[in-house]
């Protein structure tokens, strides 16, 4: 049994499955491990080498899978790097270090380096893809151009969903089902083809992982306050993990640059915003 799946057998089921959505990616690209001090890390990187760089850093419970269907229109104008994060359902080092302390920053560093980033680079995080890109940027504020973030955990009060929802695990497939809906909404009657697998695969991954159960710390106000960057964060109204109004108000006082979009009637996953996320990324630094 590992330290991030419920056991061999749910590992082996994932990582298959993720390995064959890597075969199939939709546009050209390069997969590769790098060495950090966190253990090895999963990169895939696509689109043209001169075009601005942008790391992309996915949320908990996913791997780099959840960007299949936004890569291909934002690779178009950008260097794209997506990111397996450590301790999460991907092919990087099944680590979980303290989310309060330097230990997610300097991995971020440690990747940055062994791309061969060495000029400021944009970061786009969703959730806790979002805190990790915000932790690292405040404490490394010259190294990024361009912050965008979704729904990101660390600025407004995270909201005690698992104390109030859990029952719902003890209804085996069904209870799964409704939590993901929650967080998620609602999943179309009719799935494309084209995302069957991906939907597979995020079924599979819930059913196998073991959640993260330390709670995501919250940055003060001096630490947004260091966000001299560009800032873009996007929020949904009815975000069942997050106090969207919090991360909006805080945002809005501490770091006055920000561009904040509220929508009010999005879940935790907010679709609709892949065009106006890259035409924020590919602004020149």
């Amino acid at each position: 049994m590992t330290a991030v799946f419920k056991s061999k057998a749910g590992e082996e089921r994932v990582l298959a499955q993720y390995r064959q959505l890597l075969a199939s990616w939709p546009i050209p690209n390069e997969q590769r491990m790098v060495k950090t001090s966190q253990g090895q890390t999963f990169v895939i990187s696509c689109g043209p080498e001169t075009a601005p760089p942008v790391i992309l850093l996915h949320g908990a419970q996913s791997n780099c899978s959840s960007w299949i269907m936004d890569m291909p229109v934002w690779a178009q104008n950008l260097r794209l790097y997506a990111v397996d994060v450590i301790g999460e359902a991907g092919l990087s080092a099944q680590v979980r270090p303290p989310l309060d302390s330097e230990a997610h920053a300097q991995w971020l560093a440690d990747v940055l380096r062994g791309l061969n980033l060495v000029r400021p680079v944009a970061i786009h995080g969703v959730s806790l893809g979002g805190f990790l890109a915000l932790d690292f940027a405040q404490r490394h504020p010259k190294r990024v151009s361009r912050l965008s973030l979704m729904c990101p955990a660390g600025i407004g009060r995270t909201k005690p969903f698992l104390q109030t929802n859990g029952w719902l695990l003890l209804l085996g497939r069904y209870g799964q089902r409704k939590l993901r809906e929650k967080v998620l909404g609602p999943v179309p009657p009719t799935i494309p083809e084209a995302i069957r697998p991906l939907v597979t695969l995020m079924q599979e991954i819930s059913e196998n992982i073991r959640p993260r159960l330390q709670k995501v710390p919250q940055l003060s106000d001096e630490a947004l306050g260091r966000l001299t960057m560009p800032v873009q964060c996007i929020v949904g109204g009815q975000d069942v993990l997050i106090d969207s109004v919090e991360t909006k108000t805080r945002l809005e006082r501490c770091v006055p640059q920000a561009e904040v979009i509220f929508v009010p009637e999005a879940p935790h996953f907010i679709g609709g915003q892949v065009i106006s996320i890259g035409q924020f990324l590919a602004v020149a630094p």
